[in-house]
């Protein structure tokens, strides 16, 4: 059941992955502060939940990496959709607010530019790697899209689609710091973090690929320590499975939650694709970017992605200023290849701290967050001359 008081505004807010459920808790949080009244419900994780909104269908049903893998989750996916046009139709909220997740979320603006739902887009798919047709949905069914990346604003301006550029998220997090010497600088091995990603499934592809180059670079650098990143969504004791055949030959360390400890320690970062190599960049760490899919998902993805990096931060810089090693090239021998060569010649991790700095910089300043409330808060206010006809749904 959802209940929404009559003198409260309706928010539908829908994010299907782990960092989308971040990025929608600093949202809510930044609209609340202008109008603690509202109501919130959709699709999101423990961050949107303990941010007050109601969930009526968690984001782990409905996460999935590769083109393949989304026939495993595809009865979750189908009640999911269920679930939020059943909202959409009963409760009609009067703002949808959908966050990155495109597969999902652009059938859910569909649904509520039918019933006359203003709906906000934040977080852009990324039409310009691959699928661009997508923009005709878009233009149709999105009133306002929110960018987070310097070079999407131009797009959709050139497509007629309006559009806001408000920096990343994650500048948030990190205003005012600074990147520097780590603190490994004053250990007597290299400290290198290994960062296989939030998902399982995507773990379970890039972690064991990582672990068997760590012991291929153990065997070089004798006092290097491997410190590996677990995701909140990631389960330790999985990892420490996966992590056991290596620990009487490596010295790996589990490191769970917060993934700024295993910044301030390392000197050289391997790191999945994802917005995880923003992160790495704006500590201005040289990384290594790897990724790993299902066969067929990586002989798909070839076919339609049309841009020639895969990682945001050398698409970013418009160059390949970090190597990328991506699916048969992802494996052990190439990875500690890479990584030792980084380790051997600081001129040109040198080089790649300077060229970091300049991605750090084309992200935009902080308030991401608080910019797209301000939008969100105006299409509310422009919005809310009509009473929601209905405030009960049952068989939630």
């Amino acid at each position: 059941m959802i209940m929404k008081k009559t003198d409260s505004r309706c928010v539908l807010i829908i994010a299907g992955e782990a960092s989308g459920d971040a990025h929608g808790a600093h949202l809510i949080a930044a609209m609340k502060r202008r109008d603690p009244k509202l109501f919130f419900c959709g699709i999101g994780g423990k961050n949107m939940k303990n941010a007050g909104v109601h969930i009526i269908c968690d984001a782990a049903e409905l996460s999935v990496v590769g083109i393949t893998e989304v026939f495993a989750k595809l009865p979750g996916v189908i009640r999911g959709m269920a679930s939020v046009k059943r909202v959409i139709k009963g409760l009609r909220p009067d703002l949808v607010i959908l966050i990155d997740f495109p597969d999902f979320n652009l059938h859910v603006a569909a649904a509520a530019k039918k019933q006359g739902i203003p709906v906000l887009y934040y977080i852009s798919p990324q039409l310009w790697a691959w699928r661009s047709g997508r923009i005709h949905q878009i233009r149709k069914n999105v009133d306002h899209m929110v960018v987070i990346l310097p070079f999407e604003e131009a797009f959709y301006r050139k497509h007629g689609v309006p559009v806001t550029f408000v920096g990343h998220p994650l500048m948030d997090a990190y205003d005012g710091f600074q990147a520097s010497a780590t603190d490994a600088d004053d250990l007597p091995g290299p400290v290198i973090g290994l960062l296989p990603g939030s998902r399982r499934g995507e773990v379970g592809k890039n972690l064991p690929e990582m672990l068997a180059a760590a012991s291929i670079l153990q065997q070089k650098y004798k006092d290097a320590t491997f410190l590996v990143s677990v995701a909140p969504s990631i389960r330790p004791e999985w990892v420490s499975v996966l992590a056991a055949p290596y620990q009487g030959v490596c010295r790996i360390v589990p490191v769970p939650g917060d993934i700024s400890a295993v910044f301030e320690k390392s000197r050289l970062i391997i790191a999945a694709s994802g917005t995880v190599t923003l992160e790495t960049a704006i500590y201005g760490i040289p990384m290594i970017i790897v990724y790993r899919v299902s066969p067929v998902s990586y002989l798909l993805g070839r076919a339609l992605i049309r841009v020639d990096h895969i990682g945001l931060v050398n698409i970013i810089a418009g160059e390949r200023v970090v190597p990328e090693l991506v699916q048969q090239d992802a494996h052990p021998q190439k990875i500690a290849m890479a990584a030792a060569d980084l380790l051997d010649h600081p001129e040109k991790t040198a080089r790649i701290r300077k060229k970091l700095q300049q991605v750090r910089k084309a992200l935009g300043g902080a308030g991401a967050a608080d910019k797209t409330a301000g939008i969100a808060m105006d299409m509310l206010g422009r919005n809310y001359h009509r009473q929601a006809p209905t405030t009960r749904i049952h068989g939630q």
